[in-house]
């Protein structure tokens, strides 16, 4: 038995991959999921449910969708009915060696950050796109409403920005710029006020001789930052826009040892 939450919530076992149909039972079992081992209260439950808008009878309405759970956990891979666990405070989902996406995202991430400190760069880029590779869409697409899986969903976003970054600079320390100069021109589109992909292709227009498209990306940068911000870019990247002018050596890739 498996669970996924890195994109539309499902459960898979053996070959077979259960989905929920109904965003109430979705929004809840990814709630007991995130907090998985640990009881989750009624009133917390009705909180990721509704926000601060319940009905009247919230918390008879999580009693039948905890019934509806554990039903189509039995049909998962639960068939003891074990996994949800009714507790005084509230509920409480045992994983007992099921497999999580998140887990396994978490170690590829940390592997990935842990060998591309040491300069082991092949080896960090195979960890990165390992945990790229979990992702299948956005965790909880238009469903969080409270806390838990609001700053969930905040937090798989930026993992996932923070390791195409990292994939990023491995690829460009290893030579292999313009491989991403396409995926570089995408997530500014889609992340026009992150500076780090600003600065990320500026050097590797660079690196690919293409100086003046790099020039270019600075001045675009320094354009949305002040229409959206009021801000001048940050200093690296100013750095790296003057360093462009100069053609300063600096930028070279580093010759092979």
């Amino acid at each position: 038995m498996r669970y996924e939450l890195l994109g539309p919530l499902r459960v898979r076992h053996a070959q077979e991959c259960f989905s929920l149909s109904a965003p109430k039972m979705e929004m809840m079992l990814a709630a007991l999921l995130i907090g998985s081992d640990r009881v989750i209260t009624k009133q917390q439950l009705v909180t990721e449910l509704w926000g601060d808008r319940p009905p009247r009878r919230a918390s008879a309405a999580v009693h039948v969708y905890i019934s509806q759970l554990r039903k189509f956990l039995a049909t998962a891979g639960d068939p003891e009915g074990r996994a949800i666990v009714t507790k005084p405070a509230g509920y409480l989902l045992r994983r007992e060696g099921a497999g999580h996406d998140v887990d396994e995202f978490k170690d590829a991430m940390r592997q990935g950050r842990a060998q591309h400190a040491s300069g082991r760069l092949e080896e960090a880029l195979h960890s990165f796109d390992r945990a790229l590779s979990l992702i299948r869409g956005p965790a909880l697409d238009g469903l969080a409403e409270g806390p838990v899986l609001t700053s969930f969903a905040t937090w798989a976003e930026e993992e996932r920005l923070e390791c195409l970054e990292l994939s990023v600079e491995a690829r460009t320390a290893l030579g292999r710029h313009r491989e991403v100069i396409s995926l570089l021109n995408t997530l500014i589109a889609q992340h026009p006020l992150r500076e780090t992909f600003y600065r990320q292709l500026m050097l590797v227009l660079y690196r690919s001789e293409r100086q003046a498209e790099a020039l270019q990306v600075y001045r675009s940068a320094q354009r949305v930052l002040r229409s959206e911000l009021g801000l001048e870019p940050h200093r690296s990247l100013r750095r790296l826009h003057q360093a462009i002018l100069t053609s300063d050596r600096l930028l070279d890739l580093p010759a092979a040892s």
